[in-house]
């Protein structure tokens, strides 16, 4: 498996794509984490069945978070995408989210290429109020057996913002 903070970079998130790598598929309970220090995935640890994943999860390559990993992605689409694979991805905005008191961003993004829906997500406005709720719900209580009010969704953000925080996670990295 390849070091993906060496092989690939975050993209061309100016222009509103990037690369991201999955770690958990849509609808897994497993929490698989990227080690950048071995360069490799690794089984953190089992969720509940509750509280599975309602969206494929990734990071984007060569970023650092508040919280001290790579930048969260939610990869949205039907199919549930495997572990290590990456792909480049339209960012259609960012959940703002808090873990522990720490800022823990999610970009929201959708594969560049989705042939099967004809590419019909083009932002946050085209994904229905139902399953922003989801998505919220998921992220409000996924800790809730072990750590109840750990986590917060503060709210969502556009385009603008990702960027934003995408451009911040490179600078935080580069300087790590």
């Amino acid at each position: 498996m390849p070091d993906f903070n060496k092989v690939l970079d975050p993209g061309n998130y100016n222009d509103g794509q990037i690369n991201t790598v999955v770690e958990i598929s849509k609808g897994s309970n497993l929490k698989i984490e990227w080690d950048r220090k071995k360069a490799a995935f690794r089984l953190d640890r089992i969720e509940p069945l509750i509280y599975p994943k309602p969206v494929n999860y990734g990071f984007i390559p060569k970023t650092l978070d508040e919280d001290g990993d790579e930048l969260d992605t939610l990869i949205v689409c039907d199919q549930a995408l495997p572990t290590g694979i990456w792909l480049k991805a339209k960012i259609i905005g960012v959940l703002i989210f808090e873990d522990d008191g720490e800022m823990d961003y999610k970009v929201v993004c959708v594969p560049e290429d989705n042939r099967d829906n004809g590419d019909s997500i083009k932002g946050l406005d085209d994904l229905s109020d139902k399953f922003k709720a989801q998505i919220e719900e998921h992220f409000k209580h996924y800790k809730d057996l072990k750590k109840p009010g750990s986590t917060k969704v503060l709210g969502w953000g556009d385009v603008k913002k990702a960027i934003e925080i995408i451009e911040e996670c490179i600078t935080r990295y580069n300087k790590a």
